[in-house]
């Protein structure tokens, strides 16, 4: 990375710069608000700056706003100051210059720039998730349930005159037992098993913790560009009035083009004439032009927002202007009301249209603006971006999994609305950049919950929706593939790119789909949702038992005259048990579970806890009954038949507590769960007469212990099925929302009160 830096900091980029009333080149880094810069074709715009002069200047700003189309600068006239959203009149730093010319003042360097405002902004430190968050309280929970549970044991063991070492290392014991040691390997592998999972599914993870976040999901903030739309202007269809010859607009808007055409392919020329031409040459009925020949032109300006050729034909010769159809209709003297009609329509249906007009110049052989009047309007050319093939159905699943799709796109509300109505994605409302400038933090919150589409919005306001998304209670993701997205992606809870985007954007994003598909993206969120859900099985299994289990071993540590379980064999019976558990990422998931979006809940979890805790200390107090008045047990044959049910009874319980369903019946565990399982019951039952067992204070047990065992564990099973069924129609509610609760407080119980879904 140095010996890289180093390279790249010799390499110098030069500009055109005007300074004491002299033309001459200095360095981008040397620019300065105030100096004057020209604009070449493919110079890459140095800095913000406001256009003085243009000539037919046009320029690539899809690094910043993601649109295709290219953006026709003008000067502005009254010498207005850059406005955010409005930057026609502008050049922006990192954009390209693809046609024409100009020269702009230097009105933003570096980070105070549009595009330096969005790399500062990734330098801010990546905003934690909400698995993070959640599973920090967990943590948090369990360190204080560990430390009052140790202090009390501790002190009682001193108050029974048990000796001080061993009281201190029992009670060291119960708070290391208490607590799911492998949590943090079961993650992992979770993390890692849904890793390669989803890359097979063409979604590639850059930070593991972000897939789970990925399953928790509610609200998706997505470009238009590109994701709901093909990403290229295609011709859709010409509108001409009655009278007027089917395909006369067209055959006029292709002459009055400037499209490169070499062997029967678009090689060059602006979006609007190369989609035209595309169009015409992909349907293979192609209009004859022979007999036509130009005679002179004048190229489209944004002053008049027209383009004008004068052809010779076969009719004579004849004027022909097409453009922006508001700037033709004052041109023209004969206007099809029909035509007017069709122009709103064709806007309120989000297409671009291009009107085009003509009318006969004999004897003329220049063309110049003035002469572009007494026109008759012959019909409009519309031009669309298309929605994308499946995008309907992508998101018809996405709301099924209980996602809420809203665009966040740099074009105009419109398109936008017509976009998303042909896809079936119902907006409440609309929200434009100016309009959301005026508003302050609380009244956009306000708005959030009725705005679907955010249209003209800069990088700045993206972030903004996003974290005042996050703000409001909801799992957020963001889709975007541009440098103006940068920022966005870096503070939302999951940031998605594409194999496609830009560097930054990439680099930015947690996750990257190598489709830009919004199915892809329902795969990874499934994929999500399923490793969330074995992760949790892990989590209320782990510290049910582990709570049950230390909870019998401090309340036997009062009446007993030893210590019901060494230190040792109760970190060897957490070591074989948390082994077993491996597996559980590999576990199958109840379709159900897939549904929904779930969140930690730790309401949930501490009540599951009291819940199945005390059953589990329950039968571990009948093993004591047991081993004491039926075998008349000493300490080390007490210990083993404890471990050894311990072991068999927490094991087993997963079958149970893995599914809301009927075990087996309903919901069958995966075959590496069952064996694993399997596996550590007999490690249990074999370490009594295993040859180490001296060593570790385990004597073998009698056969008619295990037949007892098997007694015990089949009614335990038994009644925590029964326990649980009546647990999820009871005690498993969400946790309820604290009323009058501070903000942060409120979207954490809100996230909580969804974590049983």
């Amino acid at each position: 990375d140095r010996a890289s830096e180093a390279l790249h900091s010799q390499l110098r980029h030069r500009v055109s710069v005007r300074r004491d009333g002299h033309w001459g080149t200095c360095d981008v880094t040397d620019l300065v608000p105030g100096d004057l810069v020209r604009l070449e074709l493919g110079t890459v715009v140095p800095a913000d700056l406001r256009l003085t002069l243009v000539d037919g200047l046009e320029c690539d700003e899809s690094v910043l706003t993601g649109e295709s189309v290219h953006v026709v600068k003008r000067v502005e006239r009254d010498g207005a100051s850059l406005v955010q959203g409005d930057w026609q009149a502008t050049a922006l730093m990192g954009t390209v210059v693809r046609a024409g010319s100009g020269e702009g003042i230097v009105v933003a360097t570096g980070g105070r720039a549009e595009f330096g405002r969005i790399a500062l902004g990734l330098g801010e430190r990546q905003a934690e998730t909400e698995f993070q968050v959640g599973l920090r309280r967990f943590s948090a929970m369990l360190a204080a349930v560990a430390g009052v549970l140790t202090g009390t044991i501790f002190i009682i063991n001193l108050i029974l005159r048990k000796p001080f070492l061993d009281a201190l290392l029992f009670s060291l014991a119960i708070a290391v037992g208490i607590s799911p040691q492998l949590l943090p390997a079961v993650v992992t592998t979770s993390l890692a098993a849904g890793t390669r999972r989803l890359a097979r599914r063409k979604v590639l993870v850059k930070r593991l913790v972000c897939i789970e976040d990925l399953g928790d999901v509610e609200v998706l903030l997505t470009d238009k560009t590109g994701t709901l739309t093909e990403g290229e202007i295609t011709f859709e269809r010409e509108v001409v009035p009655e009278g007027i010859p089917v395909r006369r607009a067209l055959l006029l808007g292709l002459l009055c083009n400037d499209a490169v055409v070499e062997g029967g392919s678009v090689v060059g020329g602006n979006q609007l004439d190369s989609a035209l031409w595309s169009a015409v040459i992909q349907s293979g009925d192609i209009p004859s032009l022979s007999g036509f020949t130009r005679l002179a032109s004048l190229a489209f300006d944004h002053e008049r927002r027209l383009a004008s050729v004068l052809v010779d034909g076969p009719d004579g010769t004849v004027l022909i202007t097409k453009g922006a159809p508001e700037a033709l209709v004052d041109r023209c003297s004969s206007i099809p009301a029909v035509l007017l009609d069709a122009v709103h329509e064709e806007f309120a249906g989000g297409s671009r249209v291009v009107a085009v007009a003509c009318r006969p110049a004999p004897g003329e052989t220049a063309v110049a603006a003035s002469d572009e009047r007494g026109l008759e309007l012959v019909g409009l050319l519309v031009f669309l971006d298309r929605p994308k093939d499946g995008a309907e159905g992508a998101l018809a699943r996405l709301a099924s999994l209980g996602v809420r799709v809203k665009v966040v796109t740099g074009d105009n509300a419109a398109v936008a609305e017509h976009v998303c109505t042909v896809l079936g994605l119902e907006s409440p409302g609309t929200l434009v950049g100016p309009e959301i400038d005026a508003l302050d933090d609380a009244a956009l919150v306000e708005r959030l919950a009725h705005t679907g589409i955010f249209a003209r919005v800069s990088p700045e306001q993206k972030a903004r929706i996003v974290r005042l998304h996050r703000s409001s209670g909801f799992d957020v993701a963001y889709l975007g593939d541009g440098v103006n997205d940068a920022v966005a992606l870096h503070q939302a809870d999951v940031g998605i790119s594409v194999d496609t985007a830009t560097d930054v954007a990439k680099d930015a994003a947690d996750i990257v789909l190598l489709e830009k598909n919004l199915d892809v993206l329902a795969d990874g969120i499934v994929e999500g949702r399923r490793i969330f859900a074995n992760t949790v099985k892990y989590v209320l299994m782990g510290t049910s038992s582990n709570f049950g289990n230390m909870f019998s071993a401090a309340a036997a540590s009062s009446f007993l005259g030893f210590l019901p379980m060494l230190p040792s064999q109760i970190l060897l019976n957490n070591l074989l048990y948390d082994a077993g558990q491996m597996t559980i990422p590999y576990d199958n998931v109840d379709d159900e579970q897939l549904q929904r979006p779930a969140h930690w809940d730790l309401g949930f979890i501490r009540r599951f806890m009291l819940v199945f805790g005390p059953i589990s200390s329950l039968f571990d107090f009948v093993t004591f009954a047991v081993m004491l008045r039926i075998f008349d047990a000493g300490p080390t044959l007490f210990r083993s038949g404890w471990f050894v049910e311990s072991l068999a009874t927490q094991s087993l319980v997963i079958f149970v507590i893995r599914t809301r369903r009927s075990p087996f019946i309903r919901s069958r565990p995966r075959n590496i769960l069952l064996f694993t399982t399997v596996v550590v019951v007999a490690l249990a039952v074999l370490v009594p007469y295993s040859p180490f067992a001296h060593r570790l204070g385990f004597a073998g047990l009698p056969l008619t212990f295990f037949l007892v065992l098997g007694a015990m564990v089949v009614c335990y099973l038994v009644i925590v099925e029964s326990a649980k069924r009546w647990f999820y129609r009871h005690a498993g509610r969400p946790s309820p929302i604290a009323a009058g609760a501070p903000a942060a407080d409120r979207r954490v119980s809100r996230r909580a009160s969804r974590f049983s879904a």
